[in-house]
């Protein structure tokens, strides 16, 4: 039986993979390297985002899926409502996909994200876990796992560690990193890549979820108990503007930003309208590091529009929300009240 008529099966169980990774470790990367695949499934995909204002959504392929996007809280706490009634109304259409995948925010942590398959009925009944996939930013892994406990959180939980961005660390500090994640997780899988460039058969399908190894790491899992926190001082900004951005004015403002700030920066992501460009431009970095690229056109109808999302600590959001501003191309109404006001012989 092919997998497409087992999830056509009202009594077959849809296989869901959890997603996670800490803010920059590569998630977007790995999602957009399943969906494109010529593997012939098809997933329903769920985002979350950890802000009031999504680019994630944006920065999936436009591949033949259905993408529902959470905004606005943690996948692991306030919204977790929201994945129950997703998975619900998904269940009503399950013959339109072979599989789940669930991405989470980047400060998830992902013990009640997996006790959502299991504490509800109607999502146990119809859903089975099938592993939860843990992306590592192998650079950046050691200051991680001193300032931010879900990063530690999210190693243990994993059924398989993709040990992303190796281009970047030498052969000892791959070494060592990986031994950091022994000591956290003895038991998970690791895969070596560089820009999540693992065999999609290595993360998908796997059926790698180990309940019995959860309950032993946290007895009272299954209790739905969770004492989730994050960490306080990590905030997360947003911005849009409504006028096209000029390319140099950007670049120049975030390349000193990303310098000065770059510390502090956790995460910077964002979909930007480039004046005289039709296609969106996706922006992304992890502290200093950033990179950028066209990802298709703009879908008809919809508003053209940049936005950004900044997560890390100690952000300033006027003089974030300034400097943003300040990349738009003049606006030539301001421009045109400015000669009216100084008169022709002036202007």
């Amino acid at each position: 039986m092919s997998e497409t008529r087992n999830a056509a099966d009202p009594r077959a169980q849809i296989p869901v993979t959890v997603l996670t990774g800490y803010l920059g470790a590569g998630k977007t990367t790995l999602l957009n390297r399943i969906l494109t695949e010529n593997h012939g499934r098809k997933f329903a995909v769920v985002i979350n985002e950890f802000g009031e204002l999504g680019v994630d959504n944006d920065l999936v392929v436009d591949a033949d899926e259905e993408v529902f996007e959470m905004n606005n809280g943690c996948i692991c706490c306030t919204v977790r409502g929201d994945l129950i009634r997703i998975i619900g109304g998904l269940m009503k259409r399950r013959g339109r996909f072979d599989g789940i995948i669930v991405e989470t925010t980047g400060l998830a942590d992902p013990a009640p994200v997996a006790q959502t398959f299991f504490a509800d009925e109607d999502v146990r009944r119809a859903t089975k876990l099938d592993a939860i996939v843990t992306v590592v930013d192998a650079k950046h892994l050691p200051a991680r796992l001193a300032d931010s406990p879900e990063a530690e959180e999210q190693i243990a939980f994993a059924d398989i560690v993709v040990l992303n961005k190796m281009d970047l660390v030498t052969p000892e500090e791959a070494a060592e990193v990986e031994r950091r994640i022994r000591a956290i997780n003895p038991w998970a899988e690791i895969r070596r890549a560089t820009r999540a460039d693992v065999p999609i058969e290595s993360v998908i399908g796997r059926d790698a979820f180990s309940l019995e190894r959860i309950l032993e790491r946290e007895p009272e899992f299954l209790a739905g108990e969770n004492e989730h926190e994050h960490d306080s001082d990590v905030v997360s900004l947003s911005f849009e503007v409504e006028r096209p951005i000029d390319p140099e004015r950007f670049n120049a403002w975030i390349t000193q930003l990303l310098a000065t700030r770059g510390q502090d920066l956790l995460r910077t992501k964002g979909i930007l309208h480039y004046q005289g460009e039709d296609r969106r431009f996706a922006f992304q970095a992890v502290h200093m590091l950033a990179d950028g690229d066209f990802v298709g056109p703009w879908r008809e109808g919809e508003p053209r529009r940049s936005r950004i999302v900044f997560i890390g600590r100690d952000l300033n959001r006027p003089v974030l929300r300034r400097g943003f501003e300040a990349c738009q191309v003049d606006d030539p109404q301001a421009a045109g009240n400015e000669v009216a006001r100084r008169g022709p012989d002036r202007a």
